[in-house]
């Protein structure tokens, strides 16, 4: 007969001491902490020489311009403060606005005309053909050696008197004996240069072409709209983003022109200051007349200047370029 008595549960027993945790359960706390600082001091040797490059051939020449350019400084002695002295030397240096006119005018001509020519190109090799593969190599190609010194000197060359461009231009009885020598003919010259290395955007559009939706363009023509309705109502506002990005790229690179200015007008800026850029003029500052503090003070205002047209480039996008999801 059996008692109705329970039997308390038995429990394992262990070795382990109060409070202390099985060996193969322990957690290793301070582990993954040092596996992440491992982790970051590996990163940062990997990353030390862009950062070194960064504050040494970046940062600190920028900050020691900034320095400069509050000072009169000839490159010889000491850096004496001069304050706003540079800044409002500029407000009266009549060669000083001459660049600036100048340079506003290759901008703001040059950069349209080379982004239209990138884009008709671009929308010609958008089509599928034996060939293609050559021609968009062929057209990129000025926009790798388009800046070198090499090619502002042929160009100088081809639009010289007697050179192949004044001699054809002679076979219709235009004869203009050379466009290096005729100031009014200076900047047209430069211009065509820029326009020639087209290829950079070129590529760009080539690329947002491939992303517009072949369906858009089916719609339209169901709604009857012909080639140039559709490139007004479907392939602009669906480039808008890369026209956006090729404008501002190639906006920030036009006020830097130098080299081919440089080349082709020997240095001085002639001929009758039609070469004489902005960044022409600043190096003119610096090197030859030695004013090194001057030149700061006008980097650091084409800095501002560039600055302030991507802002305005920035803010007026919002009413004209359209990304995918926009509701407006």
């Amino acid at each position: 007969m059996t008692t109705g008595s329970a039997h308390a549960p038995t429990k394992t027993r262990t070795n382990a001491e109060p409070g202390t945790r099985p060996a193969g359960n322990r957690r290793t706390v301070g582990q993954p902490k040092r596996k992440r600082n491992r982790d970051n001091l590996a990163g940062y040797v990997f990353l030390s020489p862009w950062l070194l490059g960064l504050f040494a051939l970046t940062l600190g020449p920028m900050l020691f311009s900034l320095y400069l350019a509050f000072t009169d400084y000839n490159l010889f002695t000491a850096p004496e403060w001069s304050g706003l002295a540079n800044f409002e030397r500029m407000a009266t240096d009549d060669v000083f606005w001459g660049s600036v006119q100048i340079t506003l005018i290759y901008v703001l001509v040059g950069t349209p005309i080379k982004l239209a020519a990138a884009l008709g190109v671009a929308m010609l090799l958008n089509f599928k053909s034996r060939g293609t593969g050559f021609f968009r190599s062929a057209f990129y190609a000025p926009s790798l050696i388009g800046a070198s010194v090499s090619i502002a000197i042929v160009w100088r060359a081809m639009f010289s008197a007697d050179g192949p461009v004044d001699s054809g231009l002679s076979l219709f009885g235009i004869n203009l004996g050379g466009w290096v020598g005729v100031p009014a003919l200076i900047m047209p010259m430069m211009i065509l240069l820029a326009v020639w290395q087209f290829g950079a955007p070129m590529v760009i559009f080539l690329a947002g072409l491939k992303q517009v939706p072949t369906e858009l363009y089916e719609a339209a023509s169901v709604d009857g709209a012909k080639a140039w309705r559709k490139f007004i109502s479907v392939t602009l506002p669906m480039l808008s983003p890369v026209i956006f990005f090729n404008l501002l790229l190639e906006m920030i690179g036009a006020f830097q022109i130098f080299a081919s200015a440089y080349i082709i007008g020997s240095g001085t800026g002639g001929p009758a200051g039609a070469t004489n850029f902005y960044t022409v003029y600043l190096y003119t500052r610096a090197f030859t007349n030695n004013q090194m503090g001057y030149a700061s003070a006008m980097a650091w205002v084409l800095l501002i200047a560039v600055g302030i047209l991507a802002f305005i480039l920035f803010r007026t996008s919002k009413s004209w370029v359209h990304y995918g999801g926009d509701t407006k």
